[in-house]
């Protein structure tokens, strides 16, 4: 088990010392909470994708615009993504970028 210190800063300067097994306690408690929300946080990330995905499209859902199926079918895959992708597993693949490019990969976000 790693060793974890905290620093102290005051007027007179700063000071290092070993955590006590109480703020240990604590911070594995906040270390293990931050970890089991990582899905909850990936999927916050990926509706925020979605949404401004879905803006892009707006104009086409205004009367005066034909929507083609294909769009209509995107917009769709769009909306149903929480329900089709429920797994910390299928959000990592949701994420995931092409690396020399960065954009995201999964077929998903490709717009017809």
């Amino acid at each position: 088990m790693p060793t974890y210190y905290k620093n102290t800063i005051t007027p007179e300067g700063s000071t290092r010392e070993e955590i006590t097994g109480e703020e240990l306690t604590i911070l594995e408690s906040e270390i293990a909470d931050f970890k089991s929300k990582s899905g909850e946080r990936k999927l916050k990330t990926i509706k925020e994708i979605r949404l401004a995905k879905l803006k892009e499209t707006d104009f086409y859902a205004l009367g005066d615009v034909t929507m083609s199926d294909a769009m209509k079918t995107y917009r769709q895959n769009m909306r149903d993504i929480p329900a089709n992708y429920t797994d910390e597993a299928a959000y990592d693949l949701l994420l995931a970028r092409d690396p020399s490019t960065k954009e995201l990969t999964h077929n998903v976000w490709s717009k017809p």
